[in-house]
């Protein structure tokens, strides 16, 4: 299916690229999310009267990322957690307990913003995490796991 991008989407294109994507990705995803619109005549030309004012949007939230990634750059953030003798914890810290961390000490973050590759921390200490802000905007944080009474 061809779709124009209403924004920048990762491993995908930028703004106004026309692509072609599966069906179900386009219907499921994209297009519901405002990402993208079927690429017809009457779509590309709308999208040319609104070009200018989307890549104002677009630049607007790329320096509101860059903003904020300033301010996160460098965090650290202290989780505590009930863990056993040898250090491994009853349970495991992920994304979600990070975000709440950072929205506690008063970092406005989603937990779809933290990105934890080898997935949740399962054990003690300190460990260094991205936040991805935007597609081209990411900072590193430092979240150390500590044993909770």
């Amino acid at each position: 299916m061809e779709i124009i991008l209403m924004d920048k989407v990762a491993n995908l294109g930028n703004l106004g690229d026309v692509v072609n994507v599966k069906h179900g990705y386009a219907r499921n995803f994209l297009i519901p999310q405002g990402l993208a619109r079927r690429a017809t005549a009457a779509s590309i030309a709308a999208f040319q009267e609104k070009k200018v004012e989307l890549e104002r949007i677009a630049g607007e939230k790329l320096a509101a990322a860059q903003a904020r990634a300033e301010k996160l750059t460098g965090i650290a953030v202290k989780i505590g957690q009930k863990a056993g003798v040898d250090g491994r914890l009853f349970g495991s810290v992920g994304n979600a307990d990070i975000a709440e961390a950072l929205t506690a000490q008063g970092h406005e973050v989603v937990k779809a913003e933290v990105r934890l590759p080898d997935g949740p921390f399962k054990t003690l200490g300190e460990y260094s995490v991205t936040l991805s802000l935007h597609t081209d905007v990411t900072c590193d944080i430092t979240v150390t796991v500590v044993a909770a009474a």
